[in-house]
């Protein structure tokens, strides 16, 4: 995922809707740290070019205040490599030789990805090898970001699944995911948010076998 420094204004905002999901004007403002009114222009301009919609929302106190989320058309702006002809050969794949096959076509896939990443994870420390794979998953389409949550801990978050269709008609291949990061990182992995089950992303904790 791209430093927010390195993008124009308008991605900026929509970066910043996907990973944390709707704001109002004035949360934008803050972070962007410019005008309210250079916000509000670019949030016209994109609510008309049909990237992102207002709700209204009540708060204890005051008025209810504005906020804005991702359309349909801005989530297909971000990494996506799947094709509606895979999901097409897998249902056709499981209906003459049964899911089982399926669930084996991702072991197989997690096997491949194993033996590409493992020699180059193998003999670092284990901070290093966590941050790696963030970087790999990032450079994957996975607009990843990682936290250091206390001494050989961390969470990592995925805001983006370049999967997703295939992964919501197959859980399989998120424990394929999940069997994949244990077996790289020789550490308990848990994942307690998930893109396929309405999560707003994959959020993993990454602890290091005592």
């Amino acid at each position: 995922m791209k430093p927010l420094n390195e993008l124009s204004t308008r991605d900026q905002i929509l970066q910043m809707m996907k990973t944390s999901g709707p704001l109002s004007a004035k949360d934008i403002t803050d972070r962007l740290q410019i005008t309210e009114m250079a916000v509000r222009r670019h949030l016209g301009t994109m609510e008309r070019d049909g990237l992102i919609e207002s709700k209204m929302i009540r708060q204890t106190l005051g008025r209810p205040t504005a906020v804005y989320g991702l359309t349909e058309l801005a989530q297909s702006l971000f990494p996506k490599n799947y094709h509606t002809l895979t999901l097409d050969l897998l249902g056709e794949l499981a209906e003459d030789a049964g899911e089982d096959t399926v669930n084996r076509l991702f072991e197989r896939r997690r096997d491949k990805l194993k033996h590409q990443y493992e020699a180059e994870l193998k003999d670092r420390p284990f901070p290093d090898k966590v941050r790696r794979l963030a970087e790999i998953q990032n450079d994957n389409g996975y607009m990843t970001e990682l936290e250091s949550s206390g001494e050989n801990e961390f969470i990592l978050k995925e805001h983006n699944c370049p999967i997703s269709q295939i992964a919501d008609r197959y859980n399989h291949a998120c424990e394929c995911e999940l069997n994949l990061f244990e077996s790289l990182l020789d550490a308990h992995v848990e994942r307690t948010e998930c893109l396929a089950q309405n999560g707003r992303r994959c959020l993993y904790i990454i602890r290091k076998e005592k």
